[in-house]
């Protein structure tokens, strides 16, 4: 839907009525277009005492042709960066954390709007001692609080890499760095990743990273499903776009637009995930991404919720991604190499009112995440989850105004996704 208050603020009138009295300033974010360069401008590259990543960081910038800043270009007060880029992972006890105020607090205001600030370190289970573990920690903090002060539509990440690889050198970091630095992570901000060591292939076009993959996406139909349709199609995917019978024009209409085939299937259906196998099968031969993102809410307070408001959002949001999971991994349908990705919410992690059966199956997502992922990686297959915040749907907009509106402005953008 459309948000009047963002579209109003981009105005004259709108821009001084929001410096007039202190009102949210929902910022113009900078979003992917096919051809795009990475950054809009120079990269402030820095490192702690020690750093590790801060090396093969610059090459990986420089063959992907961003232009690193001169550091002496950092006490320049006139010279703007497209992003502030920091190897912490030489910071081993708390009193090494100074260092990131260094680099930081002279260049708060040097960012262009939309710029990125990227904050890199060890997994403090990979550290060695207990504090170097704290230190490392601590950047959670940091980079989640930047998130929130730099305003403009500025995102900050911190990104964990392992030591796995040749001489302690990182590996499979350069995809997440192209993620965080282009416009494709617009809305993204004050995450915590974490990059494993593992084969990774770079792509013959990074504007089509998913060129001649075959990836699933559940609930297509409409909101965010048909949006992330939309962008893995936009990346090269072939998609193979799933929702359930009723949703069958609106389905039809969304893999029509993308060039992707659509497949009507009601996924609680006891014979669902051995149809849905022998359809990936015949068709294509194998899946290379399935994004899990069907889901539905049945909200109630727990003291008033019948038995099958529970029930079916429990099927539906947890039950069936074990089900399907479990039938394409028996069969080898997703190859090493492949990915699954399940759709989470910030229900999962807070909890909500009114959704206990929501919160509870979307906690069990992560839950399925962290228990599946180990034995997957045995097999070169990575499982992720997201958790997405306030983002515009059909089902936000039948949200009462106010509480609509609080959750788009009190996140660090000031606006829903």
């Amino acid at each position: 839907m459309t948000d009047r208050y963002a579209s109003f603020v981009q105005t004259g009138a709108g821009r001084a009525l929001v410096k007039r009295l202190g009102l949210p300033d929902p910022p113009r974010l900078r979003r992917h277009t096919p051809g795009d360069p990475l950054v809009p401008g120079p990269v402030l590259l820095g490192s702690s005492t020690g750093g590790r990543i801060a090396e093969p960081t610059g090459k990986i910038l420089t063959a992907a042709g961003v232009e690193l800043a001169d550091p002496v270009a950092a006490h320049d007060a006139d010279r703007r960066f497209a992003a502030l880029v920091y190897d912490a992972s030489g910071v081993t006890d708390s009193t090494g954390l100074r260092q990131l105020y260094d680099f930081f607090h002279p260049q708060a205001r040097s960012l262009v709007p939309s710029g990125r600030v990227i904050v890199l370190g060890t997994p403090p289970a990979e550290c060695g001692s207990p504090r170097e573990a704290t230190a490392q920690r601590a950047l959670e903090g940091l980079t989640r609080s930047i998130g929130k002060e730099f305003g403009r539509g500025v995102t900050a990440q911190l990104v964990y890499v392992t030591r796995e690889g040749d001489a302690g050198t990182p590996v499979s970091l350069e995809s997440t760095l192209r993620f965080l630095l282009s416009g494709r992570s617009a809305y993204v901000s004050g995450q915590v990743i974490r990059v494993g060591a593992g084969t990774a292939v770079a792509p013959a076009d990074w504007d089509r990273p998913l060129d001649g993959q075959v990836v699933l996406v559940t609930g297509a139909a409409r909101g965010i499903g048909a949006a992330l349709a939309k962008v893995l199609a936009r990346d090269g995917a072939q998609v193979v776009a799933l929702d359930i019978p009723a949703a069958g024009d609106e389905l039809a209409a969304v893999a029509n637009d993308i060039g992707g085939s659509a497949v009507q299937l009601d996924l609680t259906a006891p014979d669902a995930p051995t149809r849905l196998a022998e359809h990936l099968a015949s068709r294509h031969g194998r899946v290379d991404v399935v994004v899990h993102n069907a889901g539905i809410t049945r909200d109630k307070t727990l003291g008033r919720m019948d038995a099958d408001r529970w029930d079916s959002v429990i099927d539906v949001n947890l039950s069936s991604q074990e089900r399907i999971n479990d039938v394409l991994l028996e069969r080898d349908l997703i190859p090493a190499g492949g990915r699954i990705v399940s759709v989470s919410s910030i229900a999962g992690i807070a909890g909500n009112r009114g959704q206990t059966n929501y919160a509870t199956s979307k906690a069990g997502v992560i839950g399925l995440v962290d228990s599946l992922s180990p034995v997957l990686r045995e097999r070169g297959i990575s499982l992720n989850a997201v958790a997405p915040g306030f983002i515009e749907t059909r089902l936000t907009a039948r949200i009462p105004l106010t509480i609509r509106e609080a959750g788009r402005r009190m996140n660090s953008m000031a606006q829903g996704g």
